[in-house]
């Protein structure tokens, strides 16, 4: 199924924000939420996604960046048989995929007491950078002329 992000239709309306919310809650009704993460802000462009991952190894998860999207991947292989009588920790392989805004760099993975901890980092090129044009005017000599007249 193709999801869509209505986000950027959120900003121009005024009065139709329940109709987007209907529709995007409807979008991901089918979706399956597994397994929970946080998206956190630690700067100004650094990001971190936690994902809870309890009962996988870091061997049993993969943790793929491409273009704009980093998708992490985990199968857990129980070689043992065992008798379950309630499970509640599930090890379902899993797929879950994050969208990234332009210039946003996967910098480092690490799994730390059942936490996947994905650092993010946000580096916009130099060319790309808003920066400071100077105006052209009037020679500096010539408007100390211009004061020292009035004077």
């Amino acid at each position: 199924m193709r999801t869509y992000d209505f986000s950027p239709l959120w900003r121009s309306t005024i009065g139709f924000d329940r109709l987007f919310d209907l529709v995007d809650a409807a979008q991901r009704a089918g979706e399956d939420n597994y397994p929970p993460y946080n998206i956190e802000r630690l700067g100004d462009d650094r990001y971190q996604i936690s994902l809870a991952v309890a009962g996988f190894s870091p061997d049993d998860i993969s943790v793929t960046a491409e273009q704009n999207v980093v998708t992490i991947a985990g199968s857990k292989v129980d070689k043992t048989e065992r008798e379950f009588l309630y499970r509640g920790i599930s090890a379902r392989p899993f797929k879950r995929q994050f969208n990234l805004a332009d210039y946003v760099q996967v910098k480092s993975a690490a799994f730390e007491n059942g936490l996947l901890k994905i650092e993010l980092v946000r580096e916009i090129p130099e060319a790309m950078k808003p920066r400071r044009i100077a105006i052209n005017g009037a020679p500096t000599g010539t408007v100390h002329q211009l004061e020292g007249r009035a004077a």
